[in-house]
């Protein structure tokens, strides 16, 4: 008899290979945990003798992700896009359930189950489309922005569906009377959560808080969700239901953040155990047998939502592109649409589910290749794109067409502000590229030099004059964005000095490789500045912490190593015989080292590094060490004095 752990490691086991399989080939995890229930599924290896009870214990993967939505419910930031949450998704949730409850009333199978089919596919998945948005840095646009609303709106309307679709199978009396019953019981317990709850939700949190024991904060976070889901299921509603309300009650509470990474771990856990379950339901051979209705039903869902997101986009005032980009993000279809699946099972007959099931998955393996190739989609079909693209590359080119020697700043979020401000007032002209219509908007009416345009783009940068540009700043910490970034710059002009921000240590070495100057990571600024306020309140003498400061620096920064010595300098202390200095030595006609690579010349030797190598003839390049050296280069050299002395001879005369 196979025991509750032995399923338990083996459903464990599957997920963790099947989804680092997916994650190396940069597939959503999703899909992974749906291979796995396809593969230990009855229909299949059939290695699952009770899929009764995982079953049940996949039930808390919806409950704890209806938490999520409901922390996520703040009614601040959906007042912010009343017009896209409650105008665009609502148009598309409604227009979805009613167009397929038509189909299925024509086709002669029922409204009841076109009803629930429709709510089914209308959702899209937010897991996915929210990285995807994030990833390509287009959360900020046009439909960037629109693709989120919708996704809200859906996110909110599977809680009344989660109402209305167990019972569409009960007669229309029954089944009015029942809807009307939940609808006011779910109305009351909503009352009792907005008027009472959160005031005493507020004062429990602040108590358990007090007791400053992260284990209590966890255990009180379970009990208020699965408490309130026990409630709503002794009321005959779901169990869901009672999990959204308790995120909303805590939802505007000054806990919110610490819950929702509290509760993150059991989420994403048992939610990946709903996911399998819902794989297992899933039969390989009815799918083949009904092929053709699969790729035709996959086709019909692309399309239809195509048509209808990107119509209604087009109606609430979208531009073409943004419509058809719009369309083409939410045509796929959604992790919610599996939730209402596994609500209204055995309301729809077997090979239909087995259909649409499968239409669901594969639609989901399709969304990320759409959205790669929506670009393309939108500049083939529609003409006004080419049109709008070249309209914002001019008003760029008009903005950088009077400047010669600027700095180019890819992003002008707070980073690229607070650079701005620094560097206007030493007189540099700069050119800021952003994202954010309406940040690009408020700025440039302030009167700042910004324009709307995407850094990543090759012809974008060329319209912003990088070929007259002085420096180039990544001002965001986005790796595969800047690493476009810097590979089209370094294309256009290898010679541009580039400063690039980064997240983690670990992003420096690919971006230097990518053509960066330098890198500067967020982590290691932070914990300079910690150090240094640090020992200034220990005593630590100012003189003794700044020089800490740059040695800390000079050690991670090649571009602050050393200093150029002057006559005026005053010593802090320090043997100055023993600092690193910096020494620049022009190569005249007949000097030892024109002709031969850098890395030749071994310079190591003399104890001297070279910091940088200025050409004079030809062009700069990112990795000098294997390049010849010309007549008029300028070679920098890191080292003590009496090291300088020794590889400025070496460069100029040969070794001795």
């Amino acid at each position: 008899m196979t025991s509750t752990l032995q399923i338990i490691l083996l459903l464990l086991a599957a997920a963790v290979l099947v989804v680092i399989l997916f994650r190396s080939i940069n597939l959503p995890s999703i899909m992974g945990y749906l291979m796995v229930g396809i593969v230990i599924g009855p229909h299949a290896l059939d290695l699952m003798p009770d899929p009764g009870l995982a079953r049940h214990l996949a039930e808390f993967g919806v409950v704890f992700l209806m938490f999520s939505i409901g922390l996520e419910f703040s009614l601040p930031h959906l007042f912010s896009m009343r017009r896209i949450v409650f105008g665009l998704g609502l148009a598309q949730v409604l227009a979805s359930l009613v167009l397929a409850a038509l189909i299925a009333g024509i086709a002669g199978i029922g409204w009841g189950l076109g009803f629930a089919l429709g709510g089914v596919l209308a959702m899209s998945s937010t897991a996915v489309l929210s990285r995807l948005l994030a990833e390509r840095l287009e959360l900020d646009s046009r439909h960037g922005r629109e693709v989120i609303g919708v996704l809200l709106f859906q996110d909110l309307a599977v809680v009344p569906l989660l109402i209305v679709v167990p019972v569409l199978s009960q007669p229309a009396g029954m089944m009015a009377e029942t809807i009307g019953l939940a609808v006011l019981k779910a109305a009351l317990v909503l009352a009792a959560v907005i008027f009472l709850g959160q005031r005493l939700a507020r004062g429990w949190f602040a108590l358990v808080a007090r007791r400053k024991s992260s284990e209590l904060f966890v255990l009180n976070v379970l009990l208020i969700t699965l408490g309130l889901a026990w409630v709503t299921e002794l009321a005959g509603l779901s169990m869901a239901l009672g999990a959204f309300l308790a995120g909303m009650l805590i939802a505007e509470t000054e806990y919110r953040y610490q819950v929702e990474e509290d509760i993150k771990p059991f989420r994403d856990v048992l939610l990946g155990l709903f996911f399998i379950t819902i794989g297992m339901f899933l039969d390989l051979r009815a799918v083949a047998g009904n092929l053709p209705w699969v790729l035709g039903g996959l086709l019909s869902l692309l399309g239809a939502k195509l048509a209808l997101v990107g119509g209604l986009s087009r109606l609430f005032g979208a531009a073409p592109g943004t419509a058809l980009r719009t369309g083409l993000w939410l045509c796929a279809g959604g992790e919610f649409g599996f939730v209402l699946l596994a609500q209204g099972r055995g309301l729809l007959p077997p090979h239909i589910e087995q259909t649409t099931l499968a239409v669901l998955v594969l639609s989901m393996l399709v969304a990320p290749l759409l959205v790669h190739f929506s670009d393309r989609i939108v500049l083939r079909f529609v003409a006004s794109e080419w049109l709008l693209r070249s309209m914002q590359l001019t008003q760029i080119a008009a903005r950088s067409m009077g400047t010669e020697k600027h700095v180019i700043i890819c992003g002008y979020g707070r980073t690229g502000q607070h650079l701005a401000r620094i560097l206007e007032p030493e007189g540099f002209s700069l050119l800021a590229l952003d994202l954010d219509p309406e940040r690009v908007q408020e700025a440039a009416a302030a009167g700042e030099s910004v324009s709307y345009g995407d850094c990543t783009r090759r012809e974008t940068l060329v319209a912003a004059g990088i070929a007259r540009a002085h420096l180039l700043v990544i001002t965001f910490a986005d790796r595969p964005a800047a690493l476009r970034v810097l590979h089209h710059a370094r294309t256009l002009r290898p010679d541009l000095p580039m400063v690039a921000r980064a997240a983690e240590d670990l992003d420096v070495n690919p971006l230097v490789s990518a053509g960066a100057t330098e890198v500067i990571p967020e982590a290691l600024e932070s914990s300079v500045m910690l150090a240094t306020h640090a020992m200034a309140l220990l005593g630590i003498p100012m003189s003794k912490v700044l020089r800490r400061l740059r040695e800390l620096r000079e050690h991670h920064y090649g571009l602050l190593r050393g200093f150029f010595h002057g006559v005026g300098d005053i010593s802090d202390g320090a043997d100055e015989s023993e600092m690193a200095r910096l020494h620049a030595v022009t190569l005249g006609e007949g000097a030892y080292a024109i002709g031969h690579p850098l890395d030749l010349l071994s310079l190591g030797e003399c104890g001297c590094t070279v910091s940088a190598l200025r050409r004079r003839k030809g062009p700069a390049r990112s990795d000098m060490t294997g390049a010849p050296l010309t007549a008029d280069d300028v070679v920098v050299l890191l080292g003590t004095p009496e090291a300088l002395t020794a590889g400025e001879e070496r460069l100029l005369r040969g070794p001795r």
